[in-house]
């Protein structure tokens, strides 16, 4: 192995450190590489056994006991399988479909049908409904679990959130139709670029609705050793403040985008002549959007976020000597 080779190899993967990002969450870009892992469509297919032995592996590793020859490009592999598919506060898989790495997979269906043009009322409520019931599972399934989430409590939100999506969309869908001022063309665009208002005021809604237990109950702080030193309200309103900034941001590539590229192809000769190439065009568009979108987006800030024990209530304040505490963010 070349000496260059060599470098870049120890540059990649640094020693291994049980629990800790294999990238410097400080920055955006370090942030940007480590949700690149964690979106890493891959993890879909990885088998029980081979997750069972990446599980096992990191066990080992931290009890001590670890097989001569286990190298730290094979355990950063069997913690980015680990926080791919297991919930770093239950302990649980997570259903395959509201996986982060399964959101592009099977979200951009979805994308495409609130993007395609000429949208009913029946299709604007089925698609804005069949989006945000995804948003809400993936929402629920990767928020902060540390204080338990009852089943009416998640279906009050799921109803919220999906209500305030299709009112929205459809609210909207009826003010274009009846601004006589829009040209047919003008009509047609606008009603392309309805989805992102929508979909960003019903994403907030989604997530706010979604983990509203949270906000309530407080979720779990830590100090730098990873010990639970109380349970914040404060740390809570942080953490929903901060996923739904991110899910603002997520829809503008993957909702604006989309609608201005397809406009500029739509005209090209070869899609006026073969029109039924347009629908394998505009989704393989929504994909590269949202491929785009999506670890920009949640990179904004780190899952495990920091604050001052300072900001918090006076209770946790007074259970530590550490100045800063640690809480799970969710995605």
């Amino acid at each position: 192995m070349s000496f260059q080779k060599k470098m870049s190899m120890s540059e990649e993967y640094l020693p291994f450190r049980l629990g800790e990002p294999r990238f410097d969450q400080s920055t955006f870009y370090g942030r940007l590489r480590h949700f690149l892992n964690v979106i890493d469509p891959r993890t879909l297919f990885v088998s029980e056994s081979r997750l069972n032995a990446s599980v096992r592996m990191l066990e080992q590793f931290k009890n001590g006991s670890l097989p001569p020859g286990v190298t730290d490009v094979q355990l950063w592999e069997a913690q980015k399988i680990k926080q791919a598919i297991i919930h770093p506060d239950t302990g649980e898989k997570i259903f395959m479909p509201f996986r982060m790495s399964g959101y592009i997979p099977f979200g951009t269906p979805v994308v495409v049908g609130l993007l395609l043009p000429n949208q009913t009322l029946l299709s604007t409520v089925f698609w804005q409904w069949l989006n945000q019931s995804h948003n809400a599972c993936v929402n629920f399934s990767n928020r902060n679990a540390s204080q338990p989430t009852s089943g009416s409590k998640f279906f009050q939100g799921y109803l919220g959130a999906v209500t305030s999506a299709v009112s929205i969309a459809v609210g909207l869908s009826v003010f274009v139709q009846k601004a006589e001022r829009f040209s047919p063309a003008t009509r047609l665009l606008v009603q392309r670029f309805i989805p992102f208002p929508a979909v960003a005021s019903a994403n907030v809604c989604n997530v706010v609705l979604m983990r509203y237990s949270e906000l309530t109950e407080g979720i779990s702080v830590h100090d730098d050793q990873g010990t639970v030193v109380g349970t914040s309200q404060v740390a809570a309103r942080h953490a929903i403040l901060e996923t739904a900034m991110t899910r603002v941001v997520l829809p503008m590539p993957i909702l604006v985008l989309p609608p201005i590229v397809m406009a500029f192809l739509e005209r090209l000769s070869l899609l006026q002549r073969h029109k039924r190439l347009v629908l394998p065009v505009h989704s393989l568009v929504c994909l590269a959007a949202f491929s785009l979108a999506l670890p920009l987006a949640i990179s904004l800030f780190p899952q495990q976020s920091q604050i001052h024990v300072s900001l918090l209530e006076p209770e946790i304040a007074a259970a530590t000597d550490c100045k800063i505490v640690t809480y799970n963010k969710g995605l």
